[in-house]
């Protein structure tokens, strides 16, 4: 059999765009009798005001909360009497939705996508009891030496930018939420304008397009802002450094970084491979070769390079013994420096590059994976045709484009370095 081949491609992928501006891209995969459906808005926290930050994640929170034409309870005994599953969640650019269903149940969840996105009411009393939900997350969230550690690294790299601000907001913001302005919200920013779904399944595309366009063809709404344009954010001159204190803590999170690649910059598959070789491959790279398994100065250690529409991070993280919080901050820096000085071995990165080509396919073994695959090749623009080119050209990565790639935005002199533990 063919691998190339059996990958997503132009030729079994059905791209739609109705009208109204909602994309559409569908793959049949008659093995299952399942359906999965995978899409997003493109509003999310970009939109919260200061003073109300988390009204993006308050308001996607509340949209199965009740509608115009069901209740809270009617839409989860809905989904429950056929086994389906439906949910939301917001982020920095997106309000993101996906859905699992039998095929024969697709109508219904489209109905239910449908009402939960366009007629949602905030109840005032499921408001003010996820209200208590959320500051309850938020009160476990100022006790997470993790999470503290992500959202202080977040401040000192992206300052002054948007992505500096945690998308569930703070305490006092949500105490400051009220039901009109989550309505207001809604009213304002949801509408049809650059929506996208991805569903993977049991399914014939023309039907599904004329089923979608039942239900959400006629949503229109001229108030719908486009999205912000993010301002130029320029790398640290010089490291910066914070710690959060958590008495009483047994254990210490860091997290150091720079400003990484954007998802459609032409360095990203290089940082990608460069990133798997200093801290995930294996027992997580270099980084977790020396910190954790040779020195025994971390519970975990591994790097991250998170890219998306914006500026991404390139980033280390650890868990470590506080009294082992400063040698582990070396080991890591001088591992940096090694990296960026002497880049990868060609047998390091013919490891990693067999691990990106060997768990593609692996990754599109499931409806619910081809379904996240597709939504990536519409958010990035990548190409209905990126997946059978991968793996010609993750092969075609050298050592020294990797090292180029960390040389462009690994400065070891000029880390974001943020730490929370007693």
């Amino acid at each position: 059999m063919n691998q190339t081949h059996s990958l997503p491609g132009p030729d079994d992928i059905t791209r739609f765009v109705l009208p109204n501006g909602i994309t559409l891209l569908l793959r049949s995969n008659f093995n299952s009798p399942s359906v999965t459906l995978h899409g997003y808005l493109p509003v999310g926290s970009l939109f919260d005001p200061d003073e109300k930050l988390g009204l993006s994640d308050f308001a996607t929170s509340s949209l199965m909360r009740g509608t115009e034409t069901r209740s809270f309870e009617q839409i989860f005994d809905s989904l429950e009497s056929v086994g389906a599953v439906l949910g939301f969640s917001a982020g920095t650019h997106t309000t993101s939705f996906s859905a699992r269903s039998l095929m024969e149940d697709l109508p219904l969840i489209f109905d239910l996508l449908a009402d939960c996105l366009r007629q949602p009411v905030f109840p005032p009393a499921e408001v003010k009891k996820l209200r208590s939900q959320l500051l309850t997350g938020l009160a476990m969230r100022a006790q997470s030496t993790g999470d503290m550690a992500a959202i202080t690294f977040d401040k000192l790299l992206f300052r002054d930018h948007p992505y500096a601000r945690p998308d569930d907001g703070y305490p006092k913001t949500i105490r400051a939420i009220q039901r009109d302005d989550l309505a207001d919200f809604h009213r304002r920013c949801f509408g049809p304008a650059g929506m996208t779904l991805a569903i993977v399944g049991a399914v014939d595309p023309a039907r599904v397009r004329d089923q979608v366009e039942e239900v959400l063809g006629d949503w229109v709404n001229p108030l719908q802002p486009a999205p912000p344009a993010l301002p130029e954010l320029l790398p640290l001159s010089e490291t910066v450094r914070q710690h959060v204190p958590l008495a009483g803590k047994s254990q210490s999170d860091l997290l150091l970084g720079v400003l990484g690649p954007r998802r459609r910059s032409p360095d990203y598959p290089a940082a990608s491979l460069g990133n798997s070789i200093l801290g995930q491959f294996g027992m997580m790279g270099r980084i977790g070769d020396v910190v954790r398994e040779r020195s025994g100065l971390a519970y975990y250690a591994s790097s991250n390079l998170s890219a998306g529409l914006g500026p991404g991070s390139w980033e280390v993280s650890a868990g470590v013994n506080p009294s082992n919080l400063e040698k582990a901050l070396d080991l890591i820096i001088r591992e940096l420096k090694l990296f960026t000085e002497n880049g990868v071995t060609q047998e390091e990165l013919s490891d990693s590059q067999d691990n990106f080509v060997g768990r593609l396919p692996l990754s599109l073994e499931s409806n619910a994976g081809v379904a996240a695959a597709l939504i990536n090749l519409e958010r990035f623009d990548l190409g209905l045709d990126y997946y059978r080119k991968y793996e010609g050209m993750i092969r075609a990565i050298t050592p020294a484009m990797v090292v180029e790639a960390a040389r462009r935005y690994i400065n070891p002199s000029a880390l974001a370095i943020a730490t929370c533990g007693p």
